[in-house]
């Protein structure tokens, strides 16, 4: 093997732990190789146009995975450099303190993790510096603790949003600022990349305005000479030394051609189910039920949260353009009457028509004349996601034809369902009232739930015991000495907010792991860190 093709370090994927695992050792000077499967997404007039967004699914992968009655679906997920952070809403939120112990929920046990908060919490500060989020620390009745103020104020409210985060407090509620990574200069708007327009939740930025893995993270690795990024690079399968204990080969599809490479550290980052489907395909005579899998455990335990949007149609109406500002976790460890956790409430990206067509005969009501126009011009778009409980019988397989087959069967609904019951009774104390709650299926799948992937995680779980985990407490697989998983593949379980800040954080944690590891920075010249 040619010289050349060989680095210090491999990392299979650019999302928000590919690429900021990138960001983080890049300035060690040792010859970093970035392996994404796709290519840069185009900046272009498409990425705000609604109808190619989300009824044409312009930028999701066309590719079908099978759910286990066989039956295709393709999955909302994206395939460029910086990942599904090229299209996320840019939420960041940590994770509560609790969650990384052991929880009982309504349908069962949630893990612990083999890390805790505390352990995570300096790389959860590093993370909201730079992705760039903008909150206000002490808001949320439920944050975990955390002595750093943000680096920058909340984003501000419009007048709408501001009468209903206004009159969720009246009912004794506690709504607070969502925190949220965008590159907005609120009081010098004239130099602000983010000029708070409508298309953000779900849109890539054409000018940049939203922190991604991409512009973050990979952007400025790519300034050190010693790192290389091979774009449209599918890795198909690793292969092990002699020993079975070492990632001998990665074996790579580019442009039609075969190519191969090898590295002293190689790095998953795929996004849990691609992850877990790589690590099924590179099994061999040592590593029968694929690598890194003595456990069994590859592929299970997959999670995706329980999630809903829905369209609270007010009689006022609401012409607010950026509406993802408002979070409520006031239910988030239950209520009076229930005794288990029920999750988060944030709001979401305003509805637009065009952005609604898919899903035209769900949203149309028997009897009244409710047009699109007029349902995205009055409603209060909300997002509710409760925890979902890591099951080994929800699971990533290969099917014998080489494809993705992903298994799930949903749990803890009945949390799920009150979460929903306490949002709609808040929101019809709300000024203006609500004339009609409808669940919109646009921000998952038109047709199958099931590619709603974008919250993925939970596939290689860590843990200490290399029978019951895939990745030991550092995401080193148990079975090999120089394979990492640095996307949300690692997860043990959920919680009940977006997995991004975490992923961030952790790549930031096992990025300072690999330098120290990797040893002394390479004698030669780098860009000033």
């Amino acid at each position: 093997m040619p010289a050349g093709d060989r680095y210090d370090v491999a990392i299979i994927g650019t999302g928000a732990g590919g690429g900021t695992l990138a960001y983080r050792v890049a300035p060690s000077g040792k010859r970093i190789l970035l392996l994404e499967r796709g290519g840069w997404l185009p900046r272009e007039k498409a990425n705000w146009d609604p109808h190619a967004v989300f009824v044409e699914e312009r930028y999701h992968t066309t590719e079908r995975w099978y759910d286990k009655e066989g039956r295709p679906f393709r999955p909302g997920t994206n395939y460029y450099v910086g990942g599904n952070t090229k299209v996320y809403g840019a939420v960041l939120l940590r994770m509560r303190e609790r969650d990384f112990g052991e929880v009982r929920h309504h349908d069962g046990i949630s893990p612990a993790w083999p890390r805790s908060y505390r352990d995570f919490a300096p790389y959860y500060l590093e993370a909201e510096r730079l992705y760039g989020v903008h909150g206000e620390r002490g808001s949320d009745p439920t944050e975990p603790p955390c002595d750093a103020p943000y680096a920058f104020p909340p984003v501000a409210h419009e007048p709408r949003m501001r009468e209903i985060s206004d009159d969720l407090e009246r009912q004794g509620l506690h709504p607070f600022p969502l925190p949220v990574g965008v590159r907005l200069d609120e009081a010098n708007r004239h130099l602000s990349p983010c000029i708070k327009c409508e298309t953000f939740d779900g849109f890539p930025c054409l000018v940049d305005g939203k922190h991604d893995a991409a512009t973050t993270c990979v952007l400025p690795a790519l300034r050190h000479p010693n790192v290389t990024l091979l774009t449209q690079a599918l890795v198909t399968r690793l292969d092990t030394d002699t020993t079975g204990r070492r990632v001998s080969t990665i074996h790579v599809t580019r442009n039609g051609a075969e190519e191969r490479y090898s590295a002293d550290v190689v790095v998953v980052a795929c996004g849990a189910v691609n992850s877990a489907a790589l690590l099924l395909r590179s099994a061999s005579d040592r590593h029968p039920n694929g690598l890194a899998n003595s456990s069994g455990q590859v592929g299970r335990h997959y999670m995706c949260h329980n999630n809903s949007a829905i369209l609270a149609v007010s009689r006022t109406p609401n012409p607010s353009r950026f509406t993802k500002t408002i979070g409520l976790n006031d239910f988030y460890w239950g209520a009076d009457d229930f005794d288990y956790p029920m999750g988060h409430i944030q709001t979401l990206g305003k509805s637009l028509p065009a952005q609604l067509e898919g899903d035209a005969p769900s949203i149309r009501i028997p009897g009244v004349g409710l047009t699109l126009d007029f349902i995205a011009g009055h409603a209060l778009d909300f997002w509710i996601t409760t925890e979902d409980l890591p099951d080994p019988n929800n699971r990533v397989e290969i099917r014998p034809d080489g494809q993705i087959m992903l298994s799930y069967t949903p749990n803890n609904g009945e949390a799920h369902r009150r979460l929903l019951q306490r949002l709609r009774h808040a929101l019809e104390d709300c000024a203006g009232g609500v004339t009609h709650f409808i669940p919109q299926s646009v921000y998952l799948s038109k047709q199958i739930p099931l590619a709603g992937v974008a919250h993925q995680s939970g596939t290689c779980r860590f843990g200490a015991d290399p029978q019951s985990s895939v990745l030991d407490p550092l995401c080193r697989a148990h079975d090999l000495d120089n394979l990492y998983v640095v996307d949300a593949s690692f997860f043990p379980s959920s919680s009940s907010v977006n997995p991004s800040l975490t992923i961030i954080a952790n790549a930031l944690r096992i990025g300072d792991h690999l330098r120290e590891r990797l040893g002394p920075r390479s004698a030669q010249r780098t860009p000033a860190e």
